[in-house]
């Protein structure tokens, strides 16, 4: 018995199976960052070691902070600072009387695999077409889906209309122009600020090996979906949706027709959609030119034609026509649409006209650049605003002015984040529906600032947004599919639906104080960060989407070019 006995002590922690209490980024930390955990348990310990995981070996001992309340979480936590540990590895934390955390790794190319699982997503939310994830992921395919496709009465026409390429939303298979737009042009932006880097990232998708960089193969398979919704004048039509909802039911079991929706009424596309697709086929035309000048030809004259458009028709909304059920996406100011157009297609082509246009406008949006609350689908004036500074614009007073409000607004998310102990930049009124996409929206918008004016703080603050939806927060969970010891594992996500598993690399929507489903309903009112279902039912808190996977690969790209 005693040899049993001192058998099962020399297992410790190793044996022993990860507490919650004990948050870590379940991915990593990079050798040369700051690395903090933070503990939160009803026993307060003033010591902690960190392990090799392979044979259990203490390589740090240090002390815990004196233990702070988080009001977003309720949390009573002490902090772990790890940071003297730079020697690449796989580790974990251990804490007397509270037990040990998830394992994590650190290592230069900690992120790696993370951003490729998170840009290859997209592969996965293909429509169109049949999608198989490989050996890598057995299983986890789908045959050609949604390739019926009409126009709606609302469109302004009758008759069939091509269904091909895009992405699927979200948790449902619509098609959606205004989120299309940020998402999209979000992945670009990842492109154009850290391409060097990205170029030699493989994503394992049919395309690969044609001499185009992955992340470019992939983003063009929306970019032609949304090529096939402008119509002949230019304008663009909102979103191509069945009339309603499908079950949870695999794509190509849903045989709903894919129908192109507009506004129901002359000139029946939406000016929001329209200034959306502008902007991003601008950028398309920059990143493209130099693996197919034709491509990028054809998407500059459609961002040509969809301006012209918009500029006859600036104030056209979307709202759901009668009988059609789907994703919304309302905008009732489509002005910020209209400044990003023609921010973006000032940089691509240098041309007069559009930087009049940008600076005629610009003014009234500088206070969209803040602390409180990053770019959204429903304000894309910090885009036009970010693109016209990065783009060297030649208004020195305007560059400067737009740089100094984005290095202020970065300087207080940052004093922010550092106040908060879980070291995110959430305030508690973003804990909304997305949240988690609000907290990658600030990592990018970090990294942008720090573009236009260099700053380690911006990058570091960035990267803590990421260590939060990797397993550094209140539920101890990776809010990344498949990523971590401990992912969040029932996303409202319709091809996930029955899986042992879910589709890897999507990012939850997370904490929503709003609670919007009844899964979330029956949930106890409670601190906002608390606000969260791991569970299919609970659309508000734990659905899927490509606007907040998108920050996700673009904080990833960030850290993969440090």
């Amino acid at each position: 018995m005693k040899r049993i006995a001192i058998f099962l002590i020399a297992l410790g922690a190793s044996a022993a199976a990860p507490t919650t209490e004990i948050k870590v980024d379940q991915v990593g930390y990079l050798p040369h960052d700051r690395k903090l955990a933070m503990v939160a348990s009803g026993t307060l310990a003033k010591d902690f070691s960190v392990h090799r995981a392979g044979n259990d070996s203490v390589v740090l001992r240090g002390k815990l902070a004196e233990p702070g309340n988080d009001p977003d979480s309720g949390d009573l936590i002490q902090i772990a600072d790890l940071s003297k540990l730079e020697k690449p590895g796989k580790y974990y934390l251990e804490v007397p009387g509270v037990g040990r955390s998830w394992d994590f790794a650190i290592d230069p190319d900690v992120y790696t695999r993370a951003f490729y699982l998170a840009m290859r997503s997209y592969y996965g939310q293909r429509c169109g077409t049949a999608v198989d994830l490989g050996p890598e992921f057995p299983g986890y395919k789908h045959a050609a889906c949604h390739l019926e496709g009409a126009y709606h009465a609302s469109s302004g026409k009758t008759g069939a209309h091509i269904s091909a390429k895009g992405w699927h939303d979200a948790g449902d298979y619509g098609r959606y122009m205004v989120n299309s737009g940020i998402s999209t042009g979000t992945l670009l932006w990842s492109w154009e600020l850290f391409g060097g880097r990205l170029k030699q990232v493989g994503l394992n998708i049919p395309e690969s090996g044609n001499g185009t960089p992955d992340i470019l193969n992939e983003i063009r398979w929306n970019l032609e979906w949304m090529l096939s919704m402008q119509d002949d004048d230019g304008g663009v039509w909102h979103k191509q949706t069945s009339e309603r909802f499908c079950d949870f039911i695999p794509p190509e079991k849903d045989t709903l027709i894919s129908l192109v929706i507009g506004t129901g009424k002359d000139p029946y596309k939406s000016s929001c959609a329209t200034g959306d697709f502008a902007a991003v086929m601008a950028i398309a035309a920059r990143a493209y030119r130099p693996f197919d000048a034709a491509y990028a030809d054809k998407c500059l004259r459609a961002a040509r034609q969809a301006f012209a458009w918009l500029e006859k028709h600036p104030n056209v909304w979307f709202r759901n026509p009668p009988g059609i059920s789907t994703g919304d996406y309302g905008d009732n100011d489509c002005a910020d649409e209209h400044l990003w157009a023609a921010a973006e297609l000032w940089r691509t082509t240098g041309d007069h006209a559009f930087e009049r246009y940008f600076l005629e406008h610009f003014g009234a949006y500088r206070k969209t650049i803040g602390p409180d609350g990053p770019p959204s689908w429903g304000d894309v004036a910090p885009l036009a605003l970010w693109t016209y500074a990065l783009g060297h614009g030649k208004n020195a007073e305007a560059v400067a002015g737009i740089t100094q409000d984005s290095v202020s607004a970065a300087q207080q998310i940052v004093e922010r984040s550092a106040r908060n102990l879980y070291r995110v930049s959430l305030r508690s009124a973003d804990y909304i529906w997305g949240s988690n996409g609000v907290a990658a929206n600030y990592g990018m918008q970090l990294l942008v600032a720090n573009a236009l004016r260099p700053d380690a703080r911006f990058v570091e603050t960035a990267i803590d947004n990421l260590h939060y939806l990797l397993g550094r927060n209140t539920f101890s969970l990776s809010w990344v599919t498949q990523v971590g010891e401990n992912p969040f594992r029932h996303p409202h996500h319709r091809p996930s639906a029955g899986l042992p598993e879910p589709w890897p690399g999507l990012l939850s929507g997370g904490p929503n104080r709003g609670r919007q489903d009844a899964a979330m309903r029956k949930l106890p009112n409670g601190p906002p960060a608390k606000m969260y279902l791991d569970e299919q039912a609970s659309y508000s808190s734990n659905e899927i989407a490509i606007n907040w996977n998108a920050p996700l690969v673009f904080v990833l790209a960030g850290a993969l070019a440090k």
